[in-house]
């Protein structure tokens, strides 16, 4: 008689697959924390059956190779502060000025508070145009 070889302690707490895909679609509109908040919501558990935290949204994102919202928006072609100040010829607070008036449009993009920022129609190279058109009045506090 043949069993099967029983599965490791890391194979029995492994987060189910239609969770990791119901991770990676999440993560294309939102943060680690905000994505760990909607799986609880949804009463999505670990492979251990635990909650969901922002560990361990980033685990399973470490683990499976998922890009991080950030990576996602700059892959799309959001810029970064830094880029976003050189290209407009302004500072960093000017730029965050100019987005609370509604003139640059920004976008929080991970749980520590970094924006990113959509590229004005005068400077972008083609016209593609952002996934999402969540306020700019978000915080990274806003996520949980």
């Amino acid at each position: 008689m043949t069993l099967p070889r029983p599965l490791t302690a890391q194979q029995r707490r492994a987060t189910h697959e239609a969770v990791r895909s119901e991770i990676d679609e999440l993560l294309g509109e939102y943060t680690n924390a905000q994505v760990a908040n909607i799986l609880n919501q949804r009463g999505r558990r670990t492979g251990a059956g635990d909650a969901f935290t922002t560990s361990n949204v980033q685990w399973v994102r470490f683990s499976t190779k998922f890009k991080s919202l950030k990576q996602r928006m700059l892959d799309a072609g959001w810029l970064s502060p830094k880029t976003a100040c050189a290209m407009l010829g302004i500072s960093r607070t000017t730029l965050g000025d100019r987005r609370r008036a509604g003139l640059v449009k920004g976008r929080i993009c991970s749980d520590r508070g970094d924006w990113l920022y959509w590229p004005p129609d005068s400077l972008r190279k083609d016209s593609r145009h952002p996934s999402t058109d969540q306020p700019d009045t978000s915080t990274a506090r806003d996520a949980s």
